[in-house]
């Protein structure tokens, strides 16, 4: 295969087995604010003090810095979210809004800096996994320093009114969550290629579907969930992703590398001129407003917004359904 081994049933199988288990639980504790509190908060205590330090310590190939930072940042994300959601004084504070792009604009950077940490590494195992660094490392890096700055709109976060309180984004639209999706997958392929089956592929679809399919509009919720759940759990069993009868290889094919990053740059580039022109035509600021009250999906999602749930403003435009 281009990008992987050749795959076995049962690793097909399990791929499913943990898409279906990442939208299961992200679905759980959008159901269950006591789950929620469990899962985010008392279990990672637990796991921090009587599993990580044993299970992902020196030389296990989840026991990097990378992982440890990605961990507690993406919880930091869940429970920052958890406190928008239950706590209608703080998702009416505008400058708590601030805290959505800025956790995930740091999710982002890490990634970034990891990319081309990389891109200095020759071929071999470098932390516990196989790394080929070149140009593509490079490339990615910029894609994702492309996707951190387009991110906008957070003027127009909210907390829906239903019993799941969900956080919506109606600027963070189709196009840039394919853009990220595209940067991550190359982002895990480039700097853990044999773990990229499942914490690239079925990690971003897990968070893709429920925002196009489930619940729209409330990606970064489904994401932070998604991940947190995810590295939780690698860093409890690394030998899941790296020595167990379901591990699957990269290729390690250098077209290949070169491949995704080079599809996730242009497509990165497609949305900061989409941007850009939205910004200059519209006359908005990215800062102070949300760039894409026209668009049906944004309208979508904004339907859901009352007067009251928007105390910050944004466009002030009128919204068609």
């Amino acid at each position: 295969m281009f990008l992987f081994e050749s795959l076995t049933w049962y690793q097909v199988l399990m791929w499913f087995v943990v898409l279906g288990a990442l939208i299961g639980l992200n679905e759980l504790v959008r159901w269950s604010k006591k789950a929620a509190i469990g899962l985010f908060i008392v279990l990672p205590i637990l796991l921090t003090i009587f599993v990580w330090p044993q299970t992902a310590g020196a030389g296990s190939s989840t026991g990097t810095w990378f992982h440890w930072v990605k961990v507690y940042s993406a919880l930091a994300g869940c429970i920052g979210f958890m406190l928008i959601r239950y706590n209608e004084r703080l998702a009416a504070n505008k400058y708590m809004l601030w805290f959505p792009p800025a956790i995930l604009g740091l999710n982002i950077l890490e990634a970034v800096i990891r990319d081309f940490q990389v891109a200095g590494f020759a071929e071999g195992m470098v932390d516990g996994v196989y790394m080929i660094g070149g140009p593509w490392n490079i490339m990615n890096g910029v894609a994702g320093i492309l996707n951190l700055v387009t991110i906008c709109g957070w003027v127009g976060i909210f907390v829906t009114r239903d019993r799941f309180k969900d956080m919506l984004w109606p600027d963070m639209l189709w196009f840039w969550i394919i853009a990220y999706d595209l940067w991550n997958f190359a982002y895990v392929y480039n700097c853990v290629g044999d773990h990229s089956f499942y914490a690239g592929a079925a990690l971003l679809i897990s968070c893709t579907i429920p925002a196009f399919f489930i619940r729209r509009g409330a990606w970064l919720q489904h994401r932070a969930h998604t991940l947190a759940f995810w590295m939780m759990f690698t860093m409890a069993v690394p030998t899941f992703v790296s020595d167990s009868a379901f591990a699957v290889e990269s290729s390690h094919d250098p077209t290949a590398l070169f491949v995704v990053s080079f599809i996730s740059l242009i497509a990165n580039i497609a949305v900061v001129i989409y941007q850009v022109r939205t910004i200059i035509v519209k006359r908005r600021h990215p800062l102070h407003d949300e760039l894409y009250p026209e668009l049906a999906a944004f309208q979508a999602i904004a339907a859901e917004r009352t007067d009251d749930a928007h105390p910050t403003g944004g466009v002030k435009e009128p919204v068609t359904v």
